[in-house]
């Protein structure tokens, strides 16, 4: 089996992607890409959040002709997701795209994959070949191998133009078609994997699928990059993936929040503390553990090996750093006040 360490390395953008580079978090934008304003704002948003590379939907020319705008309000690699018109890709790559998300199969004007694949080598810029395993080739039935088998087909006519900056995805929305495809892909191809599980569902559900089936691949060593695919504001693709990737020791300076799940014990009203102060570590490039309990039972006591936190009280909670009381403030302040330990940490 290909380790991720013995992948080809392609430059998108600033960054190495494949190899023993580290593995990149995905997400796309779900704005009109024409809408600029919007758009970049959203990037930036997912950017500040622990983004790395960053796609958006090119639907026609308007959209196309949006990238070179779009590139110059953002500081992360660009992706242009295109299907079926080659035209489109084309000037998204002139406009100045760091990576074009393509399927040549698609495309029956073989000219134009060529104009595309020159204008590719010429720019340094790699094509990423999408695999979904709910629009195989006609001839092809659902399963494992014959994902690999359509893959091959593209690859080939980037391979015969003598182009082989290419990524490789591979995905379904059943978790073990989806593992079984990447370990496939992975002993099959030289080329870094572009990992997740498409469709996965809403953040609960979708949430739930993609951090079993992305364990198991890279737990494999399997794969270069990640997208946590939601049906929700990507920004919580961004933050899951970042949470995998820490639990499975797979990335640094990424914050832990440990909370309690709430009894009748609980004086305060703990569950939008802990979502806000989740929210705000996820902007924070530390190793720091902050424990937001409910109680004196769990806090400090049981939240003790946390680098700081609170402890509910009645109306009040008691901040802590090592298991040790640090002051008493009142409920209303526990938010900022947390806010503020953690950024003086």
């Amino acid at each position: 089996m290909t380790k991720r360490n013995e992948t080809k390395i392609v430059r998108v953008g600033n960054l190495l992607l494949g190899g023993n580079n580290p593995i990149l978090i995905q997400s796309m934008t779900n704005t009109k890409t024409k809408d600029v304003f919007a758009t970049i704002n959203q990037i930036n948003e997912l950017a500040k959040y622990g983004c790395d590379i960053i796609r958006v939907a090119v639907l026609d020319k308007e959209d196309a002709l949006s990238i070179s705008k779009i590139k110059e309000g953002i500081n992360i690699p660009l992706v242009a997701d295109i299907h079926f018109d080659p035209e489109l890709a084309i000037i998204a790559i002139k406009e100045g795209v760091d990576k074009i998300r393509l399927n040549p199969g698609n495309i029956t004007n073989k000219d134009k994959i060529k104009e595309i694949v020159s204008l590719c080598k010429e720019r340094k810029i790699p094509i990423r070949i999408g695999v979904n395993a709910g629009s195989l080739p006609k001839d092809l039935e659902v399963n494992a191998e014959n994902m690999i088998i359509a893959a091959k087909r593209h690859i080939e006519i980037l391979e015969e133009l003598d182009f082989t900056d290419i990524v490789l995805s591979l995905k379904a929305s059943n978790i073990d078609l989806t593992v079984e495809a990447y370990k496939l892909a992975s002993k099959t191809f030289p080329y870094p994997l572009h990992v997740g599980i498409t469709e996965a569902g809403t953040s609960f559900k979708g949430l739930i699928t993609s951090s079993i089936g992305l364990s198991k691949i890279l737990e494999e060593n399997i794969g270069n990059t990640i997208r946590v695919s939601l049906t929700d504001n990507p920004r919580y693709e961004v933050m899951a993936a970042k949470e995998i990737l820490k639990e499975l020791h797979l990335k640094n300076n990424v914050p832990t929040i440990t909370s309690c799940p709430t009894c009748g014990r609980t004086q305060i009203d703990l569950i939008p503390i802990a979502k806000e102060i989740e929210s705000y570590l996820q902007t924070i490039n530390k190793d720091i553990h902050v424990a937001v309990m409910g109680c004196a039972v769990n806090g400090p006591g049981e939240a003790k090996e946390a680098d700081l936190g609170i402890a509910g009280g009645i109306g009040e909670a008691l901040i802590f750093k090592k298991g040790q009381i640090v002051r008493k403030i009142k409920e209303e302040n526990i938010i900022e006040e947390l806010k503020k330990e953690i950024d003086l940490f």
